[in-house]
C-alpha cells in the first residue's frame, strides 16, 4: 500500500505515522508546501478523552505530547466583576508548532517520507493507492474538485485574532470586557510553561467601531495590551499572523473522490471554542487507518471510514454550532448574574450537562442549585437541597410543583372527538408519574379540524363529560395539573392514523379542508379551499366554544397550537400564506388570524388561568420563518397577554430540511425567552433529567417538555428524583414505596 498525504498538518501526518506503525511495508510519504516550523497562531487544545485515544492509538507520540503539555482542571469566567471558577475539567495545550515538530520526528523514525517545502500541482501524478487531502480549511484540490466533494462554507459573521502572551494563566480563562467599541470576549489558555494562547472575539458591529483593520498587527497588540492590562499584568501580547478572520464552517457532501479522500479540516471544521480542530485531525487519521486495516480494498476502506467517522464529525460539528453561537450572541446572556452566566458558558455545547459538571465540581453545581432555588421559585420552594427541575413554578393562579411537562402526543383513539378509557389510562398514569403539567394532545375545535377520524375533539358539549373525568382524576389523586391544547388541522386535516400511513389522505370518508392558500402538504394531498371571511369567522366561533367546554371540563391552562403545518400556522408561515388582503404578506399581517383567536380565547378564558401558545420557530426551510421572525412572533403573543410560550419547530412544510441532535430546539426558546423577555418552554430530544436541570439553570426555558420519555416511562418524573436523591411526595396508597430497595440495572 502507497499512501500520500498532500499536506503535512496533524491529519497527514499522524495518519501516515499510524499507517506505517501498524504495518511496516506501507511507504507513505507526506507533501507539504511550508517548512515543517511554518505555522500560525499559538496553542492548540487537548480534552482528557482525546489524550486517552491518542495513548491507545500511538504511545510514542502520546508520550512526547504529555511531556510537553501544559495541563489545567480549571475554568475560570471573569463576568460583571466577578470570577466564577470551575473545576474538574482535565484539559491540556500545546504549542501548535511543538506538535508539528513532534509528529513530524516521530514519522521520519518510522520511515515516513517528508517532503517540506514541496508543493504538489497535480495531485493526479502522485504514485500513491491512497491520497491523503489534508491541506486545510482552505484546500485547493477540495475547492478545485467542488464538484465531486461539494463542499458547503458557512462563513459566520463574528471577528476573531489570534494572540499569544507571556502571561502563564494557571486556568482556562474566559473573560468579557466591554469599552466603547462594545463588548469583547477573550478565550486564554497557557500551552507552555510561559507561553499562553490569547484569542480575542468580537461582532462584526464592535469590531467596525473599534477602528481596527484586518491585517494592522501592531495596532491590533497595542490595543488589547491596553485594554487587558489588568489581566496581563505587565506581560505584552505577541503576534504570530495575527491577521482578524472569520471562523468557517466547512461540510463535504461527500469525502472521497475516487483514490483521493479529505482529512482535517479540508472536510470538516469545529469552532475553536470547544478545541476540536486538531482533535477532530487526529481522531480522523486513527479511524481511516483502523478502516484501512478492517477492508481489503482502498475503495471498501474509504466508504467505511466515512460510514464510520461521518457521524462522529457530525455530532461534533452540531455541539460546535451551538457553542459558537453562544459566542456569537454573547450580549444576549449579560443581563444574567454572574453565576448563572458562568453555568450559560459551561453547558452552551449542550455537551456538558448540571450532571457531568456536579461529577467534576460538586460545590459549584451547588452553588448553581441554590441560586436557582432562591431566585426562581414562584412559591415556597421545599426544604433542603432541591435539583432545579422540582423548584416549584407558577403561571397566574396556577401552581406547578415541578418543571416537568408531559408533552402533547396524538393518540388517534377517540371515537368522533370522544375520548375514553386509553386517554384516562394515558394521561391520569403520566400525572400519577409526577410531572408538574400533564398536556392533552391536540384536541380540535370542530369534527372537519381533526387531523384524523381518530382524533380528540371538545366541539360537542358530549365531549365535556369524557374530559371531565380524566380532569377530575389528575386533580383528586396527582399534585399535576392538566392542560388542554386546541387546535384545528387545516391543511393537514383528513389524512390516515399515524400507524396506518402518517400524513397519507384518506381513501375513503374524508372531508373539505380549508387553509389560508390553496397549497396542498403534499403533491398527494387534498388541496384546501382558500378561506374566506365567513370561514374564518366560524373558525373563531368554533375556538370559543371550545374554550367555553374546556372551562365546564375544569382544564387548568390551555394552549393555542399555532405550529407544526395546522390552520392557524399555516397563516404565520409566508410558505404556506400567499394571500393578498390583510392576512397575508407582511408577518404583522400573517399573525393578525392567529391573533384574533388568541384575543377570543383569552377574553372567554378565566383571568386566574393560564394561556399558552405553541409555535414552530423554524419552518426549516428557505424563505420561511426563521429565528428572527419566531422572536418577533413571541413578542406578538406577549403583548396581547400570552403567559408562556411553547417552542417547537418545523412540521410545516414537506421540503423542510431540520437538523436533528440532542436538545435541537433549545435555542430557540432560549433566544425568545431571553430577547422577547417571556417566559417558554422546551420540547425536542431532551435525553434525561440531566439535560433538564442543565437547561433550567442556565436559563434557556422555564419549563421542559417531554414527549417519547414519557411514552417509553410513565413514571419517568419520579424515577428521576430517586436518581437525584430527591424525596419527591407518593400518592398515598404507594407509600409502600418509600420501604422499596429499587434498582435500576
Amino acid at each position: 500500500m502507497r499512501i500520500a498525504s498532500i499536506g503535512g498538518g496533524p491529519a497527514g501526518l499522524y495518519a501516515c505515522i499510524l499507517a506505517k506503525q501498524r504495518n511496516p511495508a506501507y511507504r507513505c510519504a507526506v507533501y507539504e508546501r511550508n517548512r515543517v516550523d511554518d505555522t500560525f497562531g499559538f496553542g492548540v487544545v487537548f480534552s482528557d478523552q482525546t489524550l486517552g485515544n491518542l495513548l491507545e492509538a500511538d504511545g510514542p507520540t502520546y508520550r512526547a505530547i504529555t511531556e510537553a503539555f501544559a495541563h489545567w482542571d480549571d475554568i475560570a469566567v471573569h463576568f460583571g466583576g466577578q470570577v466564577i471558577r470551575s473545576t474538574g475539567h482535565g484539559f491540556s495545550g500545546l504549542s501548535r508548532k511543538t506538535l508539528l515538530q513532534i509528529l513530524a520526528r516521530r514519522a521520519e523514525e518510522l520511515g515516513v517520507e517528508l517532503h517540506f517545502e514541496h508543493e504538489v500541482r497535480d495531485p493526479e501524478s502522485i504514485d500513491a493507492d491512497l491520497v491523503l487531502v489534508a491541506d486545510g480549511v482552505n484546500s485547493r484540490l477540495r475547492d478545485g474538485w467542488s464538484a465531486d466533494f461539494e463542499p458547503e462554507i458557512d462563513w459566520r459573521p463574528n471577528r476573531f485574532v489570534w494572540l499569544g502572551t507571556t502571561f502563564p494563566f494557571e486556568a482556562f480563562n474566559f473573560w468579557f470586557e466591554e469599552d466603547d467599541a462594545g463588548l469583547w470576549r477573550v478565550h486564554a489558555y497557557r500551552y507552555e510553561p510561559a507561553r499562553s494562547t490569547f484569542i480575542v472575539e468580537c461582532t462584526e458591529e464592535t469590531f467596525a467601531r473599534s477602528g481596527l483593520v484586518e491585517d494592522d498587527e501592531e495596532a491590533t497588540r497595542r490595543y488589547f495590551e491596553a485594554l487587558f492590562s489588568k489581566q496581563l499584568a505587565g506581560h505584552p501580547l505577541l503576534t504570530n499572523r495575527s491577521v482578524w478572520r472569520q471562523f468557517p464552517t466547512v461540510k463535504n457532501r461527500r469525502w472521497s473522490r475516487g483514490r483521493f479522500v479529505l482529512m482535517g479540516d479540508a472536510a470538516h471544521t469545529a469552532h475553536f471554542s470547544i478545541g476540536s480542530g486538531t482533535k477532530l485531525a487526529l481522531e480522523d487519521a486513527i479511524s481511516l487507518v483502523d478502516a484501512l486495516e478492517e477492508t481489503p480494498t482502498v475503495e471498501g476502506a474509504l466508504a467505511r471510514y466515512e460510514e464510520v467517522r461521518r457521524p462522529q464529525v457530525e455530532s461534533t460539528q452540531r455541539a460546535a454550532q451551538v457553542s459558537l453561537e453562544w459566542f456569537e450572541n454573547v450580549e444576549r446572556y449579560t443581563h444574567l448574574d454572574p453565576l448563572t452566566f458562568s453555568f450559560s458558558l459551561l453547558t452552551r455545547s449542550l455537551r456538558i450537562t448540571h450532571g457531568n459538571l456536579a461529577l467534576r465540581d460538586p460545590e459549584f453545581v451547588r452553588k448553581v442549585d441554590e441560586g436557582f432555588k432562591a431566585d426562581n421559585a414562584a412559591f415556597e420552594p421545599p426544604p433542603g437541597r432541591v435539583p432545579p427541575m422540582f423548584v416549584p413554578y407558577r403561571l397566574r393562579d396556577m401552581k406547578l410543583n415541578n418543571r416537568i411537562v408531559v408533552s402533547p402526543m396524538c393518540m388517534y383513539s377517540a371515537e368522533d372527538g370522544t375520548v375514553d378509557d386509553w386517554h384516562l389510562v394515558h394521561l391520569g398514569s403520566r400525572a400519577m408519574g409526577g410531572a408538574g403539567l400533564v398536556m392533552t394532545e391536540m384536541t380540535n375545535v370542530s369534527r372537519d379540524g381533526r387531523i384524523t377520524p381518530g382524533c380528540a375533539g371538545i366541539y360537542d358539549q358530549s365531549h365535556v363529560a369524557a374530559w371531565r373525568r380524566i380532569t377530575d382524576f389528575v386533580h383528586r389523586h396527582t399534585e399535576a395539573k392538566i392542560g388542554l391544547q386546541l387546535g384545528h388541522a387545516g391543511r393537514k386535516g383528513a389524512t390516515k392514523k399515524m400507524w396506518e400511513g402518517i400524513d397519507d389522505p384518506l381513501e375513503t370518508g374524508d372531508w373539505p379542508l380549508v387553509a389560508p392558500s390553496a397549497l396542498p402538504y403534499r403533491p398527494d394531498s387534498q388541496t384546501p379551499t382558500p378561506m374566506v371571511r365567513a370561514d374564518m369567522d366560524q373558525v373563531l366561533a368554533d375556538y370559543v366554544r371550545a374554550t367555553e367546554l374546556a372551562l365546564e371540563a375544569d382544564f387548568d391552562m390551555l394552549e393555542l397550537h399555532v405550529a407544526h403545518g395546522y390552520l392557524l400556522s399555516t397563516f404565520v408561515s409566508p410558505l404556506t400564506n400567499q394571500r393578498t388582503d390583510e392576512y397575508g404578506g407582511s408577518l404583522e399581517n400573517r399573525l393578525r388570524f392567529p391573533l384574533e383567536v388568541f384575543d377570543a380565547i383569552r377574553r372567554t378564558w378565566p383571568d386566574e388561568r393560564p394561556l399558552s401558545v405553541r409555535i414552530s420557530a423554524t419552518d426549516w426551510a428557505a424563505g420561511g420563518v426563521d429565528g428572527d421572525d419566531a422572536v418577533r412572533i413571541a413578542r406578538a403573543f406577549r403583548d396581547h397577554g400570552v403567559d408562556i410560550v411553547d417552542v417547537s419547530t418545523g412540521q410545516v412544510v414537506h421540503h423542510e430540511r431540520p437538523r436533528y441532535g440532542r436538545l435541537f430546539q433549545t435555542p430557540y426558546a432560549e433566544r425568545i425567552r431571553l430577547e422577547a423577555n417571556v417566559p417558554t418552554m422546551t420540547v425536542g430530544a431532551i435525553s434525561g433529567y440531566s439535560d433538564v436541570n442543565s437547561v433550567l439553570a442556565a436559563g434557556r426555558a422555564d419549563l421542559c417538555v417531554l414527549a417519547r420519555a414519557h411514552l417509553f416511562d410513565p413514571y419517568w418524573t419520579r424515577h428521576a428524583a430517586v436518581a437525584q436523591g430527591y424525596d419527591l411526595e407518593w400518592p398515598d396508597p404507594y407509600k409502600a414505596l418509600a420501604r422499596y430497595n429499587h434498582r435500576f440495572e
